[in-house]
């Protein structure tokens, strides 16, 4: 049967389902009711959110009567107005530094015949692996003004007074924030670039192109749609980072938008002040697609192949050392510095007096496991969450991706577009949203696991989604028509068929959900309870006590766990499941 056949039986069958002409009674058969009841539970968990969260805007907190007096409350004052544009112009400037670091990455990596691609593909890995407070914590430990180990080596060299570098200016906020986020720029550009085919390059050098002008021309253009969406997504994780402006950003006196909704959420709490000031956050999503969508319209460039070609290496000669050098220092800053001074405070007992045999000590790990009041039950609520999280995100994208694949409702497409916005709502709002419309009566579910587990499924659920509907269209449909033939329902085709031949693929997008959910702190530090505490907010808990010492070792113990989980997938899966699956 040809693919064009195939399409349209395909839709002479959908017309035939949801046609006119046939009886409500045999349209409500209970598979049939199963499938809205999934596209019901996609659209509770990301419309119900984001509707109460724009009415709960323009609600009276006392009458509940419309009213404009949140936004008035919201910008009323001249802090909150400049937490919004001190986070719009951090967000630029991390932009422009992700696109510093991650684009010479992926070109060096997939392009040139730089030494020790492996060595910096796994530091790129590492990036994504630490999360970004403890990154943070770790050059709070490296260039803090007065304590800072790079300082006090400075002060001990030359015997100055004035520090070198200072972690808590707006320029230390953008480096930190950008080195723990530049991974979704490297695996966006260097799938782009390994898509190029050489011969346009060829044909480009043919005519008389230089190397630079043949890059400016050909090879950087085909991949601008990769960098305007890798800029897109950096500058929504930017905005709405918590862990990093709150361990930074106060210190420096530079107000946020993140740390301005923190001051709603504390007594006495306004909720629907929170949701007007998170508003804007969404229009500005809203138009900076708008803006992406504008700019590649306009521009046009793309691949005629459709899928990658054959590719020669571009020859750096004498600059190949250089450019490793740069690879390197990027890795350095993002992983190497600051993972050390972590493990190093992690075994001292006063990180300010320096690493000696005196100083040394295991009670930092002793504590955090076994005499800490949250710890423990931390570690085993970041265990919980990010398993449960990650397997309803794949059991929905799952079951979603098999809709609109194969056209099981008339409206799919709609499906498919809900499935993938959390992507580009900020973490921050979706969980103001999950607070307005699900932790207040009548669900009342503030303090329980349910809306930290369900928050988070929906947070990185267009990575499940996106990972089944690539599986998907790999299974052929005839094969799904053979069991159905022998008497089997949809469901017996995705437990016998879709099921056990997605399951390595399905398995990549969990394990990658799994370690994302695991180190959350966006979305979580505007859900959890007093009973409820993940790791990312008792170690940021501990960063306000001052305790860096412990906070190192449970720092490092949350590190140990996600390489575990990384490492099972390295095993299993391959050892780039991350790139493949991102």
């Amino acid at each position: 049967m040809t693919s064009a056949s195939r399409t349209t039986e395909g839709s002479s069958i959908a017309h035939a389902r949801w046609g006119s002409s046939v009886p409500w009674a045999s349209r409500l058969q209970p598979q049939n009711l199963l499938w809205l009841l999934l596209a019901a539970i996609l659209v509770v968990l990301i419309l119900a959110p984001m509707s109460t969260l724009v009415i709960a805007s323009f609600t009276d907190a006392q009458t509940g009567n419309w009213t404009l007096s949140n936004y008035a409350e919201a910008y009323g004052r001249a802090r909150h107005v400049t937490a919004l544009t001190n986070t719009l112009k951090m967000g630029a400037a991390v932009v422009a530094l992700k696109l510093l670091f991650g684009v010479p990455l992926a070109w060096a990596c997939t392009r040139t015949d730089m030494p020790g691609k492996n060595l910096v593909r796994y530091g790129v890995f590492g990036a994504f692996i630490m999360p970004p407070y403890l990154g943070g914590v770790g050059w709070i430990l490296l260039a803090g003004p007065n304590t800072g180990w790079i300082n006090r080596a400075w002060f001990w060299l030359t015997g100055a007074t004035e520090p070198l570098v200072n972690v808590f200016t707006f320029w230390g906020l953008v480096l930190v924030t950008a080195i723990g986020g530049f991974f979704l720029v490297f695996v966006f550009v260097s799938s782009a670039f390994e898509m190029i085919n050489s011969e346009m390059e060829d044909a480009a050098n043919i005519l008389g192109a230089g190397p630079v002008k043949t890059a400016l021309k050909i090879t950087f253009p085909l991949v601008l749609p990769a960098i305007l969406g890798s800029a897109l997504l950096s500058f929504l994780g930017a905005i709405a980072l918590y862990g990093v402006p709150a361990l930074i950003a106060i210190p420096a006196r530079f107000p946020v938008v993140v740390i301005q909704l923190s001051e709603f959420f504390s007594f006495p709490l306004r909720v629907e002040v929170a949701a007007a000031y998170s508003v804007p956050l969404l229009l500005i999503t809203v138009g900076l697609l708008g803006l992406q969508r504008l700019i590649l319209r306009r521009k046009g460039y793309t691949s005629l192949t459709g899928k990658g070609g054959e590719r020669r290496l571009v020859k750096l000669g004498r600059w190949r050392w250089a450019m490793f050098a740069y690879c390197f220092a990027v890795v350095a800053l993002a992983v190497l510095l600051p993972f050390v001074v972590l493990l190093l405070a992690a075994f001292n007992r006063s990180w300010t007096a320096g690493f000696s045999i005196d100083n040394f000590t295991l009670r930092n790990f002793h504590y955090a496991l076994f005499e800490h009041s949250s710890s423990q039950h931390a570690l085993v609520a970041s265990v919980g969450i990010g398993i449960a999280a990650a397997t309803l995100a794949i059991l929905l994208a799952l079951c979603i991706a098999y809709i609109v694949q194969r056209r099981v409702l008339p409206f799919g497409q709609v499906l498919a577009f809900l499935a993938v916005s959390p992507y580009v709502i900020p973490g921050i709002v979706l969980a103001i949203g999950f607070y307005a419309a699900y932790a207040l009566p009548p669900l009342a579910l503030y303090g329980t696991y349910t809306i930290l587990v369900l928050a988070v499924a929906t947070r990185f659920l267009p990575i499940a989604f996106t990972t089944a509907v690539a599986g998907m269209r790999s299974i052929h449909p005839e094969m799904e028509d053979a069991v159905r033939i022998l008497g089997g329902g949809r469901l017996s085709v995705i437990r016998s068929v879709v099921g056990p031949l997605l399951k390595r693929t399905l398995a990549g997008g969990w394990l990658l959900i799994f370690v994302l959910a695991a180190q959350e702190l966006s979305t979580a530090i505007f859900l959890v309870g007093p009973n409820t505490r993940v790791v990312s907010v008792v170690l940021l808990d501990l960063s306000e006590e001052g305790r860096m010492e412990v906070l190192a070792a449970l720092g490092t113990l949350l590190l140990l766990m996600i390489v575990a989980v990384v490492a099972i997938g390295v095993r299993y899966l391959g050892r780039d499941f991350m790139l493949r699956r991102s």
